[in-house]
């Protein structure tokens, strides 16, 4: 069984699935709505949603596929063209690209035989179903706007980060930009430099660290203390340490005080806000409280005039060709071993539903490296299969490394990298 697997998207996940699937000596067919591959990271495709100036926030070691490195020309932290070259380099060497059907949205993927843990999956794509013994659904999570509701009107623009593309739109502009996300601190700071005015509200404060410390990258910085075996409040000590250093206390910074430990929400990676805020360019705003034409009323009480918002507010975790009972949906996500395996189903997966600390590439490779080994012990008739269909029963979610996230929507799918990283490695030895 399983000989023939459908991938769903042809951005970073599903190329690895594809290469992963196709070197375990499977058929696979991989489908993507855009005539293009790359997912997000092909600028201007109508569900991209990289802006002109995206770079990665982690760095290349912890960006790029286990084995497949970036080049060494590449910066630290990539342009999203040079990611899209990556990609696109990656797709050919492994033969994937010729297994891509571009223009090929999925519509609907129902199981066979319901409830049967072997079942194939009839999959309908441009109008035509097709059987296939296995499914990986990898189309992301990044591309259905979130957007909270305030009481009262606003009268301005308004716009959601998935839509922001280029800095021109600030020009002549009062700005204010909703969200501390990667994405709100990048976008907050090109209003500074292009717009009249720009305020940048968030729910809470949050630790905001630089991309470089001590003249490396953050986040190989962490990975040295993590390799070192350091225990969690060590390392959280000194990254604190760090971070009051080059940083400075909010009362010194004029940022807002955070509510939690140290790597207790996602990171929010950016030299450049705390920058902007000091010398006046930014004004850190706490949640809206309310629209009022063109005013907006926040929560501590204070107001201001802007003509454009900005949310950048996240995105809804949908797969909307699929019901998520099959999906075992629970409290708002699905519910699956290490964030991948179905715990009844022995043919559907989901790869990349997982925001890291890190670099993303290098995760789903061993996320659908696993995959492809379970799915040909199951098609070998190994016992290794029957060990860990027993072990996906329970649905464990991604690991946290001991970490307790802020309970928000956007830790559904946070994972601490390393610790992640091992599960995964420990679920290929076992099926290997």
């Amino acid at each position: 069984m399983s000989s023939t697997v459908c991938v769903v998207g042809a951005g970073s996940s599903g190329l690895a699935a594809a290469k992963n699937l196709l070197q375990a000596g499977f058929t696979v067919d991989v489908l993507e709505r855009e005539d293009d591959l790359g997912g997000n990271w092909n600028y201007g495709k109508p569900y991209a949603r990289v802006y002109r100036s995206t770079h990665t926030i982690s760095s290349k070691p912890g960006t790029e596929y286990t084995d497949y490195p970036m080049p060494a020309e590449f910066p630290d932290y990539p342009h999203h063209t040079q990611i899209l070259a990556y990609l696109r380099s990656y797709a050919e060497r492994f033969g994937v690209r010729e297994r891509i059907r571009f223009n090929s949205p999925v519509e609907r993927i129902v199981p066979e035989r319901e409830g049967a843990a072997d079942t194939k999956w009839l999959v309908t794509s441009s109008g035509a179903t097709t059987a296939y013994d296995a499914v990986v659904i990898a189309n992301g999570h990044n591309w259905s706007p979130k957007t909270p509701a305030y009481p009262g009107t606003f009268t301005g623009e308004v716009m959601h980060s998935a839509h922001y593309r280029t800095a021109d739109v600030f020009v002549g502009k009062r700005v204010l930009v909703v969200g501390g996300g990667n994405s709100g601190c990048d976008i907050v700071v090109e209003a500074a430099q292009f717009g009249e005015r720009a305020y940048h509200s968030t729910r809470r404060g949050y630790w905001y660290m630089p991309k470089y410390l001590f003249g490396k990258p953050a986040d190989q910085v962490g990975d040295q203390m993590l390799a070192l075996g350091l225990p969690l409040f060590l390392r959280r000590a000194i990254a604190t340490l760090v971070q009051r250093v080059l940083v400075g206390s909010p009362k010194r910074s004029r940022l807002p005080v955070p509510d939690h430990a140290l790597f207790e929400t996602h990171p929010v990676v950016n030299t450049l806000l705390p920058y902007y805020v000091g010398q006046g360019d930014i004004t850190p705003k706490p949640d809206v409280a309310k629209f009022e034409g063109k005013t907006v009323h926040f929560a501590d009480g204070t107001s201001c005039e802007v003509d454009l918002i900005v949310f950048a507010t996240g995105y809804h975790i949908e797969f909307p060709f699929i019901e998520n009972a099959h999906l075992n949906w629970v409290d708002g996500r699905p519910l699956l071993h290490h964030n991948v395996f179905h715990p009844r189903y022995d043919t559907l997966f989901v790869a990349g539903l997982l925001q890291p600390d890190s670099g993303q590439f290098g995760l789903v490779h061993w996320q659908t490296l696993a995959v492809a080994r379970f799915l040909a012990a199951v098609r070998d008739g190994s016992p290794k299969a029957v060990a860990f269909r027993a072990e996906k029963g329970a649905p464990v979610p991604g690991s946290s490394g001991g970490v307790h996230y802020k309970n928000s929507t956007r830790h559904f799918v946070e994972v601490e990298h390393w610790s992640y990283r091992k599960g995964l490695e420990g679920i290929v030895a076992r099926l290997g």
